[in-house]
């Protein structure tokens, strides 16, 4: 059986979003978490997310300029990271 698995970005947003798409071949189920920031506008994001979307992965984030993710409060996000059997630190 999969596991639960959120990935939180803050720094490192790149690598996280590349990791998050590559652990999707493991079957379990993924989720990313954008915290405090915008994602930076590079071609790699860029498809990395579109790649996140084709797989119905959920996007979550607590800043309003992630379009295309769903918004939660911070307070929100907390509780629902309680759910995970793991979560990944970026």
């Amino acid at each position: 059986m999969g596991k639960n698995i959120a990935i939180v970005v803050r720094e490192r947003q790149a690598e996280a979003l590349r990791m998050a798409v590559g652990i999707t071949l493991m079957d379990d189920s993924i989720d990313e978490y954008v915290l405090d920031r915008a994602v930076e506008e590079t071609e790699e994001n860029t498809l990395n997310l579109e790649t996140m979307k084709e797989l119905d992965m959920n996007l979550y984030t607590n800043t309003r300029e992630n379009e295309g993710m769903d918004y939660r409060s911070s307070s929100e996000i907390a509780a629902q990271l309680l759910e995970y059997d793991h979560i990944e630190p970026y």
